[in-house]
C-alpha cells in the first residue's frame, strides 16, 4: 500500500485486487508525520513546503465536501499564486472559488500581513510599461484552467502599484463593466491600466469579445483621463497584444 501527492489531492493507492486499483482521497491527518505540512516546517524549514502545502497550512482545515489539500491546490489552480495574492476582498474569492467566507478571509488576513511586514525600498517599484513587461508578472496565468481577467495599475511613472483580479470566468463584452475595471483605479489614483486575460484553450487569437471590451474600455479611459496602456492575451507561456 502506498500514497502519492498528485496536484490535486493526496491519494492511497492499495494492492491490486482483481486486476483493479483502488484508490481513496486522504486528510493529511492520515500522512506520517514526516510528510505533514507542519511537521515538514518543523523539521526540514518553511522553504521545503510547495505553495499547495502552505496554503494548507493557512487553510488549517478543509470542509465536509473538501480536503484542505484538494481546497488548496484548487484555489491556486483556479486563481494563480498572484491573483490570490493581491485579491483583497474576501467576498470576492468567497463567491468566485465556492468556499467559506472564513476560509477567504484567513487567506487574504495571511497575504495582508505579509504585505505589511514586507516594505520594499522605495523607487523598488516593479515598472510595467510594455507588453512583455506585463507578460512577465503575469505569466503563471497561463497555467490556470479557467478564464481569468486581470487589471494591473500603474501610477504616472508606470510603477506597479495595485494588481486586481477583475472576474473570473468566460469574458462577455455585454458583461464586463467599466466601472470594475476602473473602481480600483480611482481607489489608487492609477494614471494607466494594462488589462490582462488568459485563454485556457491555448489559442492567443482575440476574438470579437476581446476586441470589443478593449474598445468598450479605451473609451471609459478617454472620459476619465485613465490611459488603457495594453490589452494583453496569455495562452501557456505565449502573450498577444491587442493594442
Amino acid at each position: 500500500m502506498s500514497y502519492k501527492i498528485s496536484d490535486r489531492s493526496l491519494v492511497l493507492s492499495h494492492p491490486v485486487i482483481n486486476n483493479t486499483k483502488h484508490y481513496k482521497i486522504l486528510k493529511i491527518r492520515d500522512l506520517p508525520d514526516e510528510d505533514k505540512p507542519r511537521e515538514k516546517i518543523i523539521n526540514n524549514g518553511v522553504g521545503s513546503l510547495s505553495s499547495a502545502e502552505l496554503l494548507a497550512v493557512v487553510l488549517g482545515v478543509g470542509t465536509k465536501k473538501e480536503e484542505v489539500y484538494s481546497m488548496a491546490n484548487r484555489l491556486l489552480r483556479e486563481y494563480g499564486e498572484k491573483g490570490i495574492a493581491y485579491q483583497k476582498d474576501p467576498n470576492l474569492i468567497e463567491k468566485d472559488l465556492n468556499i467559506p467566507l472564513t476560509k477567504a478571509c484567513q487567506i487574504v488576513a495571511c497575504f495582508e500581513l505579509g504585505r505589511r511586514f514586507y516594505q520594499k525600498k522605495p523607487g523598488a517599484s516593479i515598472t510595467i510599461r510594455t507588453a512583455p513587461q506585463a507578460f512577465a508578472h503575469l505569466k503563471d496565468m497561463g497555467n490556470l484552467n479557467k478564464e481569468q481577467f486581470r487589471g494591473l495599475y500603474l501610477n504616472t511613472h508606470y510603477q506597479l502599484i495595485h494588481d486586481e483580479v477583475i472576474s473570473l470566468g468566460t469574458l462577455d463584452a455585454s458583461l464586463v463593466s467599466p466601472r470594475e475595471v476602473f473602481r480600483p483605479a480611482l481607489e489608487y489614483s492609477a494614471a494607466a491600466i494594462i488589462i490582462a486575460h488568459n485563454h485556457p484553450s491555448g489559442v492567443l487569437k482575440a476574438t470579437q469579445a476581446d476586441v470589443d471590451i478593449t474598445n468598450k474600455l479605451i473609451e471609459a479611459g478617454n472620459v476619465l483621463d485613465i490611459e488603457i496602456l495594453d490589452h494583453i492575451i496569455i495562452a501557456k507561456n505565449k502573450f498577444s497584444s491587442i493594442i
